[in-house]
């Protein structure tokens, strides 16, 4: 295995076991908030989480991926000077950016959530003004270091936001239900500022104790042309915005849904507050679910970047053909099986999970999970073929590609919502075809400028199939333990069963590989062992 894939598969492996973490943690604060403030709550929360959302990514999400490529250019020229000169640039720019988007909302948070049709979303919007400072000096620091392939602050300050965020947001949300559901929402976001602060000053603690190192690269850094700021401006500007743009886009499609789905089932005769518990269902129970397979695939994304880029910029284009097949292959052997895995098990794990709402917000928020399930293949699809694209060049792409799945989401949920029998389950729908609309449209992209030949065997049919096997093993496991231990029981033991199956198709099959172990800790021996008793290949 090649040096530079080698690095992008650890670097993914660290970034996917932190990413773990972040969401076991994340499921520890999300499943007892939803439980506590239950559908009406989190239907506050998940009014202004999109919109804040929408203005972090667009002061910051382009940035990172920016000064990732650019100091990963840089330093494969051996120019560590330059590269420290982009990140003091970036990091000065993502300060500015804190500052104004924070006093955007600070000064207009009332007017905004009028605009949603959800008042009593002020105060959990309101809370999470100072993330929206911290988030993007964070960031920089997050873009440096991925830029010199070291995914490990990242990890570690993606760990300690998440730690205090659930402790403060739980210990909140508890105090401060006496003084009603919309201020104990309020609560459950400002556990996000805490987070962002805690996570900002790791990674700069992290940093300076760097310094010693990064100070002996610099000196050691070959005479290279320096840049000029105006030109280093221009060059995170070139590579940030259509980034910014094309990341932006999901968040716009979750506040057009605030916007829509809220006033649209109005429309056909449900009141505020039962539109805000059904919107709850959507976003605040069933959403959180489909978004743990990201875990993976954003820690696939985050490292495809640099890894791409820098091949390049040596223009070692077998490697970037290597690096990308092995990217979506990988993608693919997540995406699947949590897809089929959330669709036959998709109510009972609501059961499972939210077991503190009544039986009728159960069963219709199972229902909502199961048509989600279909868009975790193509989100996880887009999310990591749109940094292929990026790492190519190519950052404008999924930008169009993903513009053209919002614009049909848009129509398609505000058709879908207005029809009493389909209601909030329009906006689901609409979001799985919206995510298969990038995602072959961004397929075909990759295909086309990187000159790879997939191969349909070993990318697509052998995870399709393990997966399969995954789910139905899963399911069966289920309703026969269903009628002699109960649901919640039967639950566990049916996803137990579907995670040793897809183990043993995955090895069955050929679908896991040795390279693949090699990123694992102790992969090397899990391997030999395996290789020992004709396994693996």
């Amino acid at each position: 295995m090649n040096m530079s894939k080698e690095k992008f598969l650890k670097g993914a492996a660290i970034l996917g076991v932190a990413g773990m973490i972040v969401k076991l943690l994340g499921a520890v604060y999300r499943l007892p908030i939803s439980n506590i403030i239950k559908t009406e709550g989190m239907g506050y929360y998940q009014t202004a989480y999109p919109l804040y959302v929408l203005i972090l990514t667009v002061s910051t999400s382009g940035f990172p991926v920016a000064i990732a490529k650019l100091v990963s250019e840089k330093r494969a020229l051996r120019d560590f000077k330059g590269a420290y000169k982009i990140f003091k640039i970036a990091l000065l720019g993502l300060f500015i950016c804190g500052i104004l988007s924070s006093m955007l909302v600070l000064l207009n948070a009332e007017s905004i959530v009028e605009h949603l049709g959800n008042k009593n979303a002020y105060y959990a919007l309101i809370a999470l003004v100072p993330a929206l400072f911290f988030v993007p000096i964070m960031s920089a620091f997050r873009g440096y270091f991925q830029g010199t392939q070291n995914m490990k602050p990242t990890a570690l300050s993606q760990i300690s936001e998440q730690l205090f965020r659930v402790i403060v947001g739980l210990f909140l949300t508890y105090y401060l239900l006496d003084k009603g559901i919309p201020i104990a929402a309020g609560g459950a976001s400002f556990g996000g500022s805490i987070g962002a602060i805690a996570g900002t000053l790791s990674i700069v603690w992290i940093y300076f104790l760097n310094r010693k190192k990064m100070n002996k690269e610099i000196r050691s850094s070959l005479n290279a042309k320096e840049e000029s700021v105006s030109r280093i401006i221009k060059n995170l500007l070139i590579i940030a915005i259509p980034i910014t743009i094309g990341a932006s886009i999901a968040p716009i499609m979750d506040t057009i849904d605030a916007a829509i789905v809220l006033r649209r089932l109005q429309s056909i005769g449900f009141s505020e507050f039962e539109s805000n518990n059904l919107y709850g269902q959507l976003k605040g129970l069933a959403q959180t679910l489909i978004n743990l397979p990201q875990v993976f695939s954003m820690a696939l994304a985050i490292s495809l970047v640099p890894s791409i880029s820098e091949a390049y910029t040596k223009r070692n284009y077998s490697e970037v053909k290597s690096i990308t097949s092995s990217g979506l292959r990988i993608t693919l052997l997540i995406g699947l099986p949590c897809a089929f895995g959330l669709f036959v098990l998709g109510k009972p794990i609501i059961k499972l999970l939210y077991f503190k709402n009544d039986i009728e917000s159960l069963n219709n928020t199972g229902e909502i999970l199961q048509l989600l399930s279909f868009g975790v293949i193509f989100l996880t699809m887009v999310q990591s073929l749109t940094a292929m694209l990026q790492g190519m060049g190519r950052p404008f792409v999924p930008v169009k590609n993903l513009f053209l799945g919002a614009v049909v989401k848009t129509f398609l949920t505000y058709i879908l919502t207005g029809i009493s029998w389909i209601n909030v389950k329009g906006a689901a729908i609409s979001t799985v075809v919206a995510y298969f609309i990038a995602g072959m449209l961004d397929l075909s992209a990759v295909k086309r400028y990187s000159k790879v030949k997939f191969n349909m065997k070993e990318v697509f049919i052998k995870p399709f199939l393990s997966s399969l096997g995954m789910a139905v093993a899963a399911f069966l496991g289920y309703r026969l333990f269903e009628g002699i231990l109960g649901g919640k029981i039967s639950t566990l033991i049916g996803i137990f069963i579907g995670v040793i199956v897809y183990f043993i198709l995955l090895i069955i099959t050929g679908a896991i590989t040795n390279e693949d172990f090699k990123i694992l800790p102790k992969g090397d021996k899990i391997a030999g062992i395996l290789y020992k008793l004709k396994l693996l290949k």
